[in-house]
């Protein structure tokens, strides 16, 4: 009798037990709504899980680089059209300058003067935006973006030079595996053309340009000055000067300054001393033609109003190439931004589709559980019943 007991009892046990686990589990997936609470739960699902887990992290950390990207192009853009406007602006005044509409004389300069005032307020302006931050970062910068790209020389106040520090790389950063744009542009790519022409002279002395292939970029002043017995000829002020011999061929005479900038001049017809401006187009910075159209207004060069107005003229193509390049550049910011966003909806709609095939693994079938709790609940009391029953079994039981 005591082995049946025994038996009996150990029965009742493991079954009581395995219906109290059972609800347990059941009462802990409803609670969480996970189908996988534990890896021992579905060691399968799980490993599915964690799989889909980490490609959705991925795939978020993916989008924040989009979003980030995103911001720092829509800023960049936005320098850009601020430029834009304020140089196609100083377009303007410029025509009305150059046409008479303010007169000529003492009242001519005077607004001459004025005008002044705005370019410079335009170059101040213009440098704050091309050292634009984001985050702390530079965005004309490219690749040097913790330093501000653009320095500037002062005197009595005023900017005399304006100097790009910033990489000549461009930063890109990555979006998704094999995927990367360009989100810290090159200032020197931005605000400065790179299409050398040929350099012109507008010249009251008679040089000319000659053959050889100059450096000299933006406009550049040709000083012409006579010692009694020859031409001198000098690019930066009369720091450094070239003699231009009595005899022999001066059809293309180099002409360095200090910092090492040749421009190659016809000295065949020189007949005066003077100024000559020299434009070199397809080279332009925007910040120095904003320098040297100051300066011509100011008439810093005591030349003749008819030359101030020819060459202020002159400059206001330089400012038109600028803007055009501003314009492009503007295009081709607008179509990155449409790329980013076309690519931050590709990549949500992957998550997505992660996020939904990894509930399904993971979570639980709330109907299910509660009709599996049921069913359990049932077998738990049907239990506790028949082991009521089983061991009340006595002696007599047996007889």
């Amino acid at each position: 009798m005591s082995g049946v007991l025994n038996n009996t009892y150990t029965d009742v046990t493991f079954s009581l037990n395995r219906h109290t686990a059972a609800l347990g589990k059941l009462q802990e997936q409803m609670a969480t709504g996970s189908h996988i609470n534990r890896a021992s739960d579905d060691p399968t699902g799980a490993y599915r899980v964690l799989g889909l887990s980490t490609q959705e992290r991925a795939l978020s950390n993916h989008m924040a680089n989009v979003q980030e990207a995103s911001d720092l192009i829509q800023s960049t853009s936005m320098a850009i059209e601020d430029m834009s406007g304020a140089m196609a602006q100083a377009k303007v005044n410029l025509t009305q300058i150059v046409s008479g509409t303010y007169g000529d004389g003492a009242t001519g300069q005077q607004a001459r003067s004025r005008m002044a005032g705005y370019i410079d307020d335009t170059l101040e302006q213009m440098v704050l935006s091309a050292n634009t931050q984001v985050l702390g970062q530079y965005v004309f910068g490219g690749n040097a973006s913790n330093t501000a790209p653009y320095t500037v020389t002062r005197s009595d106040g005023q900017i005399t030079s304006v100097t790009y520090a910033g990489s000549e790389q461009n930063r890109d950063v990555e979006l998704s595996p094999g995927v990367t744009t360009t989100v810290f542009e090159t200032g020197s790519g931005v605000f400065q053309n790179s299409d050398r022409g040929t350099p012109v002279v507008d010249s009251v002395t008679g040089a000319g340009i000659g053959s050889g292939t100059s450096s000299v970029t933006g406009d550049a002043w040709l000083t012409v000055t006579n010692d009694g017995t020859n031409y001198k000829l000098s690019i930066d002020g009369g720091t450094t000067e070239v003699t231009v011999p009595l005899v022999g061929d001066v059809s293309n005479m180099a002409v360095t300054n200090a910092a090492g900038k040749v421009l190659y001049v016809d000295a065949t017809n020189l007949s005066s001393t003077g100024l000559d401006m020299v434009r070199v187009p397809g080279t332009y910075d925007a910040f120095n033609v904003l320098l040297n159209l100051r300066d011509l207004l100011l008439n810093t060069q005591d030349l003749s109003e008819s030359q101030q107005v020819s060459l202020i003229e002159a400059s206001s193509a330089s400012l038109q190439e600028l803007t055009e390049i501003l314009a492009e550049k503007q295009v081709t910011l607008g179509s990155s931004i449409g790329f980013l966003e076309n690519h931050r909806e590709r990549l949500d709609g992957i998550r997505f589709n992660v996020q939904s095939e990894r509930s399904q693994v993971e979570e639980a079938d709330i109907a299910q559980i509660a009709i599996d709790l049921s069913r359990h609940e049932v077998l738990y009391q049907m239990s506790l019943q028949i082991a009521s029953k089983l061991m009340s079994t006595s002696l007599l039981d047996f007889i």
